[in-house]
């Protein structure tokens, strides 16, 4: 994994909770129901899969390829989850991925797969799908708060994953 270490991966997976658990402050339980269109998931259930995406995939990559069992299950269980239970599922993941990755080695990395019927290596599959997945599904967070209101959230939030400073 040349051009990201494990370390590098692992610090980015991390810093993505970090930022999602900020936004998840944001958050006032009745925007949980919010869903922008009836089709699109409402804010509890995007987070209820956040809440096992990441770790689900990368234990998927692991093995070498897509168990719909092994997924179908992680969704079951998370959709089971409430909105403090999905907090709890999140917050536990900066550890899970130190866990994860511990004894992954760079060749590992290189190692080819198929997910979703599209090959790659697991490296670039966990970069392409997974870390770029969080930053996708936190901005969709992050719209569905600026549409019920929090007008004062900022790219700070979004991308710092800190409230922007106080005005002088």
């Amino acid at each position: 994994m040349a051009a990201l270490t494990k370390s590098e991966l692992v610090a980015s997976l991390q810093n993505e909770v970090r930022i999602l658990l900020h936004l998840c402050t944001k958050i006032d339980p009745a925007m949980l129901d919010y869903r922008p269109t009836p089709k699109q998931r409402s804010a509890l259930e995007l987070l209820q899969y956040l809440s096992y995406m990441g770790p689900t995939m990368v234990q998927q990559a692991r093995a070498g390829g897509f168990d719909p069992d092994a997924y179908g299950a992680a969704r079951t269980a998370a959709s089971a989850r409430d909105y403090e239970q999905v907090l709890e599922a999140i917050a536990a993941m900066p550890a899970a991925y130190e866990r994860l990755f511990a004894d992954m080695d760079d060749e590992e990395f290189r190692k080819d797969i198929v997910m979703f019927g599209r090959p790659a290596t697991k490296g670039s599959f966990l970069v392409n799908t997974v870390l770029s997945g969080y930053a996708a599904y936190r901005t969709q967070l992050f719209l569905y708060l600026k549409a019920c209101g929090r007008e004062e959230l900022s790219t700070m939030n979004l991308w710092g994953g800190m409230d922007p400073p106080a005005p002088a």
